[in-house]
This record gives C-alpha cells, sequence and structure tokens, in this order.
C-alpha cells in the first residue's frame, strides 16, 4: 500500500484507489452522530445557494453545517455534534455545508472509494480499509486528507489512521486526543468570551466510539452524498 497524508481543503489529488477526508472538527464527527441516531443520507453542497436550492426542491430535508464556524441563518441545524446527538434523525435526508470537510470531499471524489470519518469513526473506518487491501489483489494507493488547512486535529487524525491501515505501532489515542484538544481548531471551544461555541463539542469529538459501520461517498449520485454502510 501506499498510503500518503494532505492536509488542506482544496487539493487536486490524482486518481486514487481510496480517498479519505477526515474533518474532526466538527463536519465528520456531525456525521457520523446524525448516522447513529437514524439519518439516511446525506448529501454535500458546494455553496449555501446549492444547500437552499435542495431545501426548496425537498422541503423535508434538513439543512445542516457552519460557515466561519457559526450557524447559517436559515439552515435548520448548526454544526455542533452535540446538538445533532439530542436530534431524532430517523430516515432523514441532511444536506451538509462545511467550511472544510465538505468542500474537501468535493475535491476529492476522483478514486475507486472515498470515506470521510472524525476521530469518534477512524479506527473502525481505518480497519475497513485495512479489510479491502487485504482482499486486493495488487498494490492500493491511498490519500489521506486532513481538511483542515492549518490546525493540528485533522492531522493527528490522519497519522493515526495511517498507522492502522498500515498495521503498524499504532499512536495512543490518548495521545491523539490531546492534540486534538491542543489543536488550533479547538482554541475557542474553551474561550469563555465566545460562548457560540460549546466544549461539549469537543468532548464528543473526542470520543472514539466502536461504530459498527462507515461512511461512504457515493459519486455516481448527482449531488455527491454520504452513505451509512456496514462493516
Amino acid at each position: 500500500m501506499d498510503v500518503n497524508i494532505y492536509q488542506g481543503n482544496e487539493h487536486r489529488l490524482a486518481s486514487a484507489d481510496i480517498n479519505i477526508v477526515i474533518d474532526v472538527i466538527r463536519a465528520f464527527t456531525v456525521a457520523h452522530y446524525a448516522f447513529l441516531n437514524g439519518a439516511k443520507e446525506i448529501l454535500l453542497a458546494g455553496t449555501i445557494d446549492e444547500a437552499f436550492d435542495l431545501k426548496e426542491m425537498y422541503p423535508h430535508y434538513l439543512l445542516a453545517g457552519e460557515v466561519k464556524g457559526l450557524p447559517i441563518d436559515g439552515f435548520d441545524l448548526d454544526n455542533s455534534p452535540y446538538r445533532i446527538s439530542m436530534h431524532d434523525l430517523t430516515d432523514r435526508t441532511l444536506v451538509q455545508k462545511t467550511t472544510n470537510g465538505v468542500k474537501a470531499t468535493l475535491h476529492a471524489l476522483d478514486a475507486r472509494h472515498v470515506f470521510v470519518t472524525g476521530f469518534s469513526n477512524a479506527k473502525t473506518t481505518a480497519r475497513y480499509i485495512r479489510s479491502l487491501c487485504k482482499q486486493a489483489n495488487s498494490s492500493l494507493q491511498i490519500n489521506i486528507v486532513a481538511s483542515h488547512p492549518t490546525s493540528e486535529e485533522d492531522l493527528a487524525c490522519a497519522e493515526y489512521l495511517k498507522e492502522i491501515v498500515l498495521g503498524g505501532n499504532f499512536l495512543h489515542p490518548k495521545d491523539v486526543v490531546a492534540r486534538i484538544k491542543a489543536s488550533r481548531a479547538a482554541e475557542k471551544f474553551f474561550d469563555e468570551t465566545k460562548p457560540e461555541f460549546d466544549p461539549r463539542d469537543i468532548s464528543i469529538c473526542t470520543r472514539e466510539l466502536n461504530s459498527s459501520f462507515v461512511m461512504k461517498v457515493n459519486q455516481a449520485s448527482r449531488i455527491p452524498s454520504i452513505e451509512r454502510i456496514q462493516t
């Protein structure tokens, strides 16, 4: 296996067998909890206008996301994994628009398989991808994208995921959590002058779960969408 890590949300990646996009704080932690709470699928909108157009065509869709970390006026949900964990989303379709994770994913569609994850589902995702690699008859090209262009949390998760895929000496989850909590992206959640950022989100973003599914992107649909795939 050839596994490369990239950081940022605008990479034009060469075609690969597998692309994995990471957004720990908070898009793909939100997606993970949305599926845990029953969501059917999550459409990835490249712009706010695209999200609103989808809502106009399908009023039962729920819009979720942020701009610069803050809620978007007119959206049904923000980008808080703590708050989304309180919603019953059984059989609901979400439309997600975020600054880093969604943008990076839309730039990473040229692969046989595309997956997204935060830290909460990273180990499950890595083990699933490792099983795909074992089934392949040839060496696979894997790209891991740490979607935040400057902060540490996605990069820490990417290195953790890579170690598991390669079967190396795993980075300890506690060390990864420490790097996430110390990252620039996490700082504002502990700043009492910024009450709009809830520290409970960081608690959820650093909680590793034993899930029975991975989050795979369906590139074939008109609007790329995240689907829940049982492991």
